[in-house]
């Protein structure tokens, strides 16, 4: 995962309805995207768009994979750009991702799909993903963005916490 230095608007979210919404006015459609790489397939992720959307889902599903008792589940990324169904399966110290792509940014779904279940080190998978949660809540913390519902901000610090 490359988190990337999207450019911040500046003074363009003083206040938010909650971290997606503050992800979605924080970063331009224009900034940088964030990498994936799956199977050594490079999928982009807007964090306008993409990153917004699949936040209310990532913070959950990583503080579910970190549980010691952790076996599987199930996650549908729904944004337009980058929209799959994910079961995820505990094997040993690792991850296995089952995934059905729908859609990704410069539409590599049948690519992905061929190149089959990546199985990750769980603790890489959460570090890979943090690295993005950190990028966004800098970002949150630095233009003192109010929430109005803070619960999926606190969540995140609290996963960079521990």
């Amino acid at each position: 995962m490359r988190a990337g230095r999207p450019a911040v608007l500046r003074g363009r979210a003083s206040a938010a309805a909650d971290m997606a919404d503050a992800v979605g006015e924080l970063y331009s459609s224009d900034a940088e995207d964030a990498v994936l790489v799956w199977n050594g397939v490079p999928v982009r992720l807007s964090y306008a768009h993409d990153l917004a959307a699949l936040l209310d889902d990532l913070v959950p599903l990583l503080e579910e994979v970190r549980r010691p008792e952790f076996s599987e589940t199930e996650v549908f990324w729904g944004s337009d750009t980058f929209s799959a169904e994910w079961r995820i399966v505990r094997e040993g110290d690792s991850l296995r991702i089952r995934a059905r792509w729908h859609s990704t940014l410069g539409n590599h779904e049948s690519l992905l799909a061929e190149r089959g279940d990546p199985v990750v080190p769980a603790q890489v998978f959460s570090r890979e993903w943090a690295k993005l949660l950190r990028r966004i809540v800098t970002d949150i913390e630095a233009e003192a963005v109010e929430l109005q519902d803070d619960d999926i901000f606190l969540r995140a610090k609290a996963l960079l916490a521990a």
